[in-house]
């Protein structure tokens, strides 16, 4: 009942506002005083019902309310449990384990992500941003599972040996080479 009062109000204020802005009341009769007041009374409880549905449709039950209020306390007791790392996120790891630590440290503020969009870009592996040189953008390297895993997941050996060429392949592209130069490595 507070929200209809306090929409019926600022309604009340505003039409009142508009109604003496556009059309002044004459003092000539009190008929038509009464037929502005009227007007303006009922103009204000359809605005302020309306606003009141408006404003209540989208909001949930207090017992809906109360029922996440407990379910997030249970939550917020839990010990959040580690995510499960996949096995070819470990291969990821392992592969920049294995760089050499000049290439580490180039990649310290370059985050790696696994993604499963490889097919769409039609690639092992992308870098994204400027060298290490220009530090315009925003950088990081994607290495993609699906392609990975669809070409050379039949031998265990091979997918690890290509996710770690794939992942030197982007750091030399963050270093600076551009694809000519980094197939010329044999990367």
């Amino acid at each position: 009942m507070r929200d209809i009062l306090r929409a019926a109000a600022t309604a009340a204020f505003v039409v009142g506002l508009l109604l003496l802005m556009l059309n002044p009341p004459s003092l000539s009769g009190a008929e038509d005083l009464v037929s502005l007041l009227a007007g303006a009374l009922v103009l204000i409880i359809v605005t302020a019902v309306v606003t009141v549905w408006l404003t209540e449709r989208d909001t949930m039950s207090e017992q809906e309310f109360e029922r996440l209020v407990e379910r997030s306390e249970i939550l917020a007791r839990q010990p959040q449990a580690a995510l499960e790392q996949n096995e070819f996120d470990t291969l990821v790891a392992d592969a920049i384990d294995e760089l050499p630590e000049e290439l580490r440290a180039a990649l310290e503020h370059v985050p790696v992500v696994v993604s499963r969009l490889g097919t769409q870009h039609h690639a092992y592996g992308h870098y994204y941003g400027d060298t290490i040189a220009r530090d315009n953008f925003e950088e990081r390297i994607v290495i993609y599972q699906d392609t990975l895993e669809r070409d050379f997941g039949h031998d265990p050996e091979l997918l690890r040996a290509q996710v770690a060429r794939t992942l030197r392949h982007e750091v030399a592209h963050h270093l600076g080479w551009g694809e000519k130069g980094v197939r010329g490595l044999g990367l």
